[in-house]
């Protein structure tokens, strides 16, 4: 066993976030054992991973072993097995490292110990699960969750339940985005099928903002210290041929780094009353820049440890709905850098298809636009229609199967959403008899329930040339 000290101090996290433990590795072991302690609180959080010797300076290719964030404070890695966040594999000699993220450290400083202990007992060299390529041959909107966690970052429910939880919902696929870490695929790759394809995806999670990765079977770098480094990891991730989408761009995480060149972005996360109204407004601003940026929503669900009943507050709340020629990830992924769909409250919400001069969502029209938004499940709510310049029109839903129609020359695009108004109390009471204890989360107000705005469903903007 080794064992190392440290006292941390808000200089070391002011000079660089992350704080490395070198260790040294001899040959002929099977498996490492971590365990870090600290003086944990509420003012005293240390993120935990590791990294073996190929792993160089931000950003690496190579070395990544885990990352368990805050959730856990110690973590097995074998050639066999390892816990979950962490990768298992060959265990090469020399020198490794603990990678301790510096989240909250005390005006005073704190004390860290860290042990590590070493086995050498025989054991196979597991292989890294392989991806499968699902396809189910028939065209029609999917529904989907992008953005939910297992215990392999800092839920408590395992991939099983989660997969149960999607079954239930009724999701066609889901992409399961655990922070800094890709283990997940451990189930998930062998367990993809026609009836539910999972989308490989990686929440990079970091102090200043939080983006995820679609697409890409390699762990990409979240090591980012600088507001720059937000174009690195575009690179990354374009490098690779995968998407880059910035999440709940709003309180209490907004993205602070530069804006990269992104593929989506998460306008919608958890209950619409959780302050969405504030990243769908930075949504707008930046489509009226220019920006072709496709609109998607991600419940952010981490799965309990018991699979719990359907509600306003769990999995694909909300569901981003996507028009596809076949259910397969190329599909999907293709339809998210599209913009071929739209966002919806829930697996059974509203249904909203946006076409203007006969094109889809996505597309990009020039001249006068005649426009179509065909709503179902809306009766007695509001259809609001959007350009660069804000609102251009309104109308009341009439029925649960109505058409609404817009003649002009929308402002760089088109889009529209769905207002609750006669669904309104329905949606507040249901939020209400939801929550824990009944209070209001993420310092809402009684306020907030009575004057803000709620969305039922987002569409995609079709982009409007002059001619």
């Amino acid at each position: 066993m080794q064992e190392f000290s440290a006292r941390i101090t808000r200089e070391h996290q002011a000079e660089d976030p992350y704080f490395y433990m070198p260790f040294d590795v001899p040959k002929g072991v099977t498996r490492i054992d971590v365990t870090l302690s600290y003086p944990k609180s509420e003012a005293c959080i240390i993120d935990l991973g590791a990294l073996d010797p190929r792993a160089t300076d931000y950003p690496t290719s190579q070395g990544f072993r885990g990352w368990s964030g805050g959730a856990r404070d110690r973590f097995f890695i074998a050639t066999d097995d390892a816990t979950p966040g962490y990768v298992h594999g060959a265990i090469p000699s020399g020198r490794w490292k603990v990678m301790l993220g510096l989240y909250k450290i005390p005006e005073g400083g704190a004390d860290i110990r860290v042990t590590v202990e070493f086995g050498d007992n025989p054991r196979p060299v597991a292989p890294q699960p392989e991806r499968r390529f699902p396809v189910r041959k028939q065209a029609g909107w999917y529904r989907g969750d992008l953005h939910c966690h297992t215990f392999h970052s800092d839920a408590a429910g395992s991939p099983e339940l989660l997969h149960a939880a999607a079954r239930q919902a009724g999701l066609d696929f889901l992409a399961v985005a655990d922070h800094n870490t890709i283990t997940q695929r451990r189930y998930f790759h062998p367990h993809s099928s026609p009836d539910l394809v999972f989308i490989r995806a990686m929440e990079i999670t970091t102090a200043t903002g939080h983006a995820n990765v679609f697409g890409v079977d390699d762990w990409i770098d979240f090591r980012m210290t600088r507001p720059e480094h937000a174009h690195t990891l575009e690179h990354l991730v374009h490098g690779r041929g995968g998407l880059l989408s910035v999440n709940h761009d709003k309180p209490t995480i907004p993205w602070d780094y530069e804006l990269p060149a992104i593929d989506c972005m998460e306008v919608w996360q958890s209950h619409w009353l959780a302050w969405n109204w504030v990243s769908l407004e930075r949504y707008q601003q930046r489509l009226a820049s220019g920006l072709k940026i496709s609109a998607i929503g991600g419940s952010d669900f981490h799965q309990p440890a018991r699979l719990m009943p359907e509600g306003p507050l769990v999995l694909a709340r909300p569901t981003t709905v996507l028009y596809l020629d076949e259910l397969s990830e190329d599909a999907v992924l293709g339809a998210m850098k599209s913009g071929h769909g739209y966002v919806t409250e829930s697996p059974t919400g509203p249904h909203l298809e946006l076409t203007a001069n006969g094109q889809p969502m996505g597309s990009a029209v020039t001249g006068p636009v005649t426009a179509e938004a065909r709503v179902r499940g809306a009766g007695g709510d509001r259809l609001v229609w959007m350009d660069a310049s804000g609102i251009i029109g309104e109308q009341t839903i009439e029925t649960d199967d109505w058409t609404g129609r817009y003649v002009g020359s929308p402002a760089r695009f088109l889009r529209t959403e769905i207002v609750a108004v006669k669904s309104r109390a329905a949606i507040v009471d249901g939020f209400r008899d939801a929550l824990p204890g009944k209070s209001l989360p993420w310092e809402l107000s009684e306020d907030d329930l009575t004057s803000r705005a709620i969305r039922r469903a987002i569409s995609n903007p079709v982009y409007c040339r002059p001619a």
